[in-house]
């Protein structure tokens, strides 16, 4: 068996590192997608200060969980009015970053529908044209500045679709701790449970390779180390600076081994319930640990290595971490009970995520 390992993403890493974006624009004009609150934070100033007017527009009305109705409104204004816009900088959390995932991928139409259509249907699309993205975040956590995935939703249908082209891998990714600063505690959680979760799930993953393993063991240890600390001590740049740098490595582990059954399970949490997405796909971690020990020799090495030989154990320190971030880890806690708890994990199990955990495949 040969292993392969790929990422296209040119990253930057580090404080300040956000001022690379002068010359990683040169003589290129940029449409800025951001969150509502990053003009209060002085994030836009900033941005225009940087590009001058090369800034030719400006959406920052992205919100979390990015639904198809916003984002046709976003998709088509700016094909209509910026289509010979060079590049799209994202700024902000997952949801920024997945909206201007979609927002680069062109089409023939300059509709949104022509777009959405393959995803709903599992027709292969190749797109007409395409931008350049920029990826910034601002949360320790979506790994989707590393990653070709974008997360769309359909809250009306009760859907969720992954966009997923060559051309969605971010050109480049800028990761500096200086902007999660100001981010509050329970997002900082939230977002930091994510990067957790990405890098467990890359771990009892059908597609994990010594690589991403590699990525994700050091983003796990970093982790447990440190989120409980920072969700302490919000203003400690060395903390910021290693939950930044260990969410990076999830994403860059579970960039070449998509997520799993705890991300399946998630998604359902997410348009059931309205549960928060980083609370949503880790709230399960001990769970499917169980689910996946014992199933996988290489696998078990790693967990023991990480939580010891004891399967109990492991899954009691995973309980304690979580619940000394106030996040409860039972399906009752969030009102879903033995019934549509068993259904909703036989359902997960089914989707394109779940069929990439180890428990299914060698169940």
């Amino acid at each position: 068996m040969v292993d392969t390992f790929y990422n296209p993403v040119t990253t930057y890493f580090g404080k300040g590192s956000l001022c690379k974006l002068k010359e990683l624009t040169e003589n290129e004009t940029v449409t800025l997608v951001t969150f509502p609150e990053a003009e209060s934070l002085g994030l836009i100033e900033k941005i225009k200060l940087l590009l001058g007017d090369r800034l030719v527009h400006i959406i920052q009305n992205v919100q979390p969980n990015p639904d198809v109705i916003q984002l046709k409104e976003i998709y088509e204004y700016f094909w209509e009015k910026f289509e010979d816009c060079d590049t799209v900088l994202a700024i902000g959390g997952g949801s920024s970053i997945d909206t201007a995932k979609a927002l680069i991928v062109g089409t023939e139409s300059k509709k949104f529908e022509e777009l959405l259509e393959p995803l709903v249907t599992g027709k292969k699309f190749t797109p007409t044209k395409y931008k350049k993205l920029i990826a910034v975040p601002t949360t320790a956590g979506t790994g989707s500045e590393v990653t070709p995935w974008a997360t769309i939703w359909d809250s009306k249908e009760q859907k969720k679709y992954s966009l997923h082209l060559d051309c969605t891998w971010p050109k480049v990714a800028i990761i500096d701790p200086d902007l999660m600063l100001t981010v509050p505690r329970a997002i900082t959680i939230s977002t930091g449970l994510d990067a957790l979760s990405h890098a467990l799930e890359s771990i009892w993953n059908v597609n994990s390779n010594p690589v991403s393993d590699i990525f994700a063991i050091s983003a796990i240890e970093d982790i447990l180390d440190c989120l409980p600390k920072l969700s302490q001590d919000l203003l400690n740049e060395n903390l910021r600076s290693k939950m930044a740098l260990a969410a990076l490595k999830a994403g860059i582990a579970f960039s070449n081994t998509k997520t799993a059954l705890a991300h399946s399970i998630s998604y359902e949490m997410t348009l059931r319930y309205g549960l928060a997405h980083g609370i949503a796909c880790s709230f399960t971690l001990p769970y499917v640990l169980g689910l996946a020990w014992g199933k996988s020799k290489s696998r078990d090495q790693i967990f023991k290595k990480m939580f010891g030989n004891s399967l109990e154990d492991a899954q009691t320190q995973l309980l304690n971490f979580l619940h000394s971030l106030d996040v409860k880890t039972e399906f009752c806690d969030y009102g879903v009970y033995a019934d549509e708890q068993m259904e909703m994990i036989n359902y997960a199990m089914q989707g394109a995520r779940g069929k990439n955990f180890i428990g299914v495949s060698l169940s």
